[in-house]
């Protein structure tokens, strides 16, 4: 099969390629799919430098929809020809998703009305914001600052929030804007004078701040708005600015360990049903991931680009 992998650390422009690369078979507790598309991500990009460094080659890709096409012993609930989003095994296997097939560790059904292309945007955006509000321990009642809510994860997480009953102010820049106001969060801009917006927004200090948003400077402002306390604070994109600041990350101590996948099935419902989204700008066939990843790391992707090992075109405008 086809495959985008890398058989080296480094930049990703420089070590990924497009691979001949067998077909993965299922261990137990696994499935794999026929993928028909791939969410990318910033965290393909970090594994490329050496996140989470495993033997090689690895492939790049952590979140797919697709058609089951094995079952791994001791699975139950799903056949083969099920139609299914979720996340690849990306850290044992040596492809991931951006490939004509790839295995699951997580998956949940692909429910009736739900877009291959918009659920494989789901599952990384779900899973870390639903995860990160927990440790934050986010709920009704309370005031949340999302910093980033233009991010993939940080436009999830303002719809979890909100549906928490929290009250949101969003940070983000004027692509999402108004999409983030239909929602119901207060928008404020970035720069200079953020904090200051905030709090008048706010009509205070925020009881919780989440940064979503590349690392950039931000963080002791942050601090400042969470009235000067860096507990209240926890940022899944800048763990340098969190250490010289004493904010939280995903990878405390304290962090849950679990993985929250298990809400993926509810939040595919939603998507279906038009009461949740994660918006995709542009696909991709898999020929083309190197102009994706040029996109993605340009900061200027604007959504979810998606690749298509498929060729599963004509969803989204190109």
């Amino acid at each position: 099969m086809d495959a985008v992998r890398f058989h080296e650390y480094g930049e990703p422009a420089a070590v990924l390629r497009l691979d001949r690369a067998p077909v993965p078979g299922p261990g137990p507790g696994r499935i794999r799919v026929a993928v028909r598309a791939c969410g990318l991500n910033p965290a393909d990009w970090a594994l490329c430098r050496g996140l989470f460094a495993a033997e090689l080659p690895r492939g790049i890709g952590l979140e797919v929809s697709g058609t089951v096409d094995a079952v791994g012993e001791g699975v139950t609930g799903v056949a083969v020809g099920d139609a299914v989003l979720g996340a690849t095994d990306y850290a044992v296997e040596r492809s991931a998703g951006a490939a004509h097939f790839a295995v699951l560790k997580h998956w949940a059904p692909l429910p009736e009305g739900l877009d291959p292309v918009r659920a494989a945007a789901l599952p990384m955006a779900v899973e870390t914001s639903h995860r990160s509000l927990d440790h934050l321990g986010v709920a009704a009642g309370h005031t949340l600052l999302v910093h980033g809510a233009g991010t993939m994860v940080g436009f999830a997480a303002v719809q979890i929030a909100l549906a928490r009953g929290a009250r949101v102010i969003a940070a983000a820049g004027t692509t999402y804007a108004g999409d983030l106001r239909a929602m119901g969060a207060a928008v404020t801009p970035y720069g200079d004078g953020m904090a200051g917006r905030v709090e008048e927004a706010a009509g205070g200090p925020v009881d919780l701040v989440l940064d979503t948003a590349p690392a950039g400077g931000a963080m002791p402002a942050l601090v400042a708005v969470a009235d000067g306390d860096p507990r209240r604070v926890l940022t899944v994109s800048d763990p340098e600015g969190a250490a010289a600041a004493g904010a939280r990350t995903s990878f405390d101590k304290d962090a849950p360990r679990a993985l929250h996948y298990d809400v993926l099935g509810e939040f595919a419902q939603r998507a279906a049903e038009g009461r949740f989204t994660v918006p995709v700008a542009r696909t991709f066939p898999l020929g083309e991931w190197r102009t994706a990843l040029d996109i993605s790391q340009s900061g200027h992707a604007h959504g979810k680009l998606v690749l298509l090992p498929a060729a599963l075109r004509g969803h989204l405008p190109a």
